[in-house]
Parts: C-alpha cells; sequence; structure tokens
C-alpha cells in the first residue's frame, strides 16, 4: 500500500515507466485513471498511444475531479493516474477568468480547490488496499514562463507536486528515460 510519485519533464517517459511500475505490482489488476480531455486532434492522437500501449485488462477512467471516490471504490491492486499536471489543466481550463488580470485571490481560490483534490487523492491511500502511483510533470526548471497563466500553473504545479512528493513512499525523477529514484 504505497504511493508512487514518478515526475520528470516532457517525453521523459514517466508515463511508460508507471506504466511498468504498475504492471509489475497489479498485473492484469490496474485501473488506469486518465485525467486528459480530448479537445483537440494531438491530444486525441496522444490518449489513443497511450491506451494501444496499456494491457487491454486494464480498466480505464477518465475523470479529474472526485478521485476519491474512484480509487477507494476500486479493488484494483494498482490505482495509475495520468497525470496530476493535466489534471490542473483541467481545473484551470474550466474557470472563466481573464487570467492576465487576475488577482491573488481568484488565483488563491483556485488553487484551494486544486489543493482539495490532491489532499483527496492523497487521503485515497488510507483506504485503498493497493499502491497508487501517481504521473506528474516537473515543470519548474525550465524558463520563467512569459505569460500569467503559465506562471500560475507553473507554481500551482509545484506546489502539488511538493505536497504529494512529501507524502509519497518512493519518487522517481526521469531523466531522458532513465528512472532515478530519489525518495523511499
Amino acid at each position: 500500500m504505497k504511493l508512487i510519485m514518478v515526475t520528470g519533464g516532457a517525453r521523459s517517459g514517466k508515463s511508460e515507466f508507471a506504466e511498468e511500475l504498475a504492471l509489475k505490482e497489479g498485473g492484469d489488476n490496474v485501473l488506469y485513471i486518465a485525467t486528459s480531455i480530448p479537445f483537440d486532434e494531438e491530444m486525441k492522437e496522444r490518449i489513443k498511444r497511450h491506451k494501444e500501449r496499456r494491457p487491454p485488462s486494464w480498466e480505464t477512467k477518465e475523470a479529474y475531479k472526485n478521485l476519491y471516490e474512484v480509487i477507494s471504490k476500486s479493488s484494483a491492486k494498482v490505482v495509475l493516474i495520468d497525470c496530476l499536471t493535466v489534471m490542473i489543466t483541467n481545473f484551470l481550463m474550466e474557470v472563466d477568468l481573464m487570467w492576465e488580470k487576475a488577482n491573488i485571490e481568484e488565483i488563491d481560490k483556485i488553487e484551494s480547490q486544486i489543493a482539495a483534490e490532491v489532499e483527496k487523492i492523497l487521503k485515497a491511500k488510507k483506504v485503498f488496499k493497493g499502491d497508487i502511483i501517481l504521473v506528474t510533470n516537473e515543470v519548474g526548471m525550465g524558463l520563467v514562463p512569459e505569460y500569467k497563466l503559465g506562471r500560475i500553473f507553473r507554481d500551482i504545479a509545484g506546489r502539488m507536486n511538493k505536497k504529494v512528493a512529501e507524502a509519497a513512499d518512493e519518487v522517481y525523477l526521469m531523466v531522458s528515460g532513465i528512472p532515478l529514484k530519489i525518495k523511499g
């Protein structure tokens, strides 16, 4: 009953590594929670490739909210959530807000909603009988985004990643396809 975080940059092999861990620990009994919304052709192609790579026996649930309920009701050996930063993006995009003019109170309100969802995922670790593997992007090691929404996203993602890493039993950082165990 572990929480395992897999982080790294774009196209670093996070999902593939997390899927290998899930297969090793859960075999055919894995619940894959896909947090992405197929809003354009490029995203639809990414989702298609992810699905083709997974064993057909794995159950897939597409959701980015109320994950506590999904996880706590599951009888799978492993729950794989792919990914936290896409979940954060979905929360940000559902808000009707002029991001360049957003004030700190508006941003804090949205971040508190995201933090509450992350806390529920961490709470699910206490009731779920198997392992939870959570994939997320490390977005704080690059340039400072030029636009305010990019900075808001980077900062919220960084704080949520920190929250998950603190609670995780194991943390892996993917670098150019190589997993580096940095906790656990």
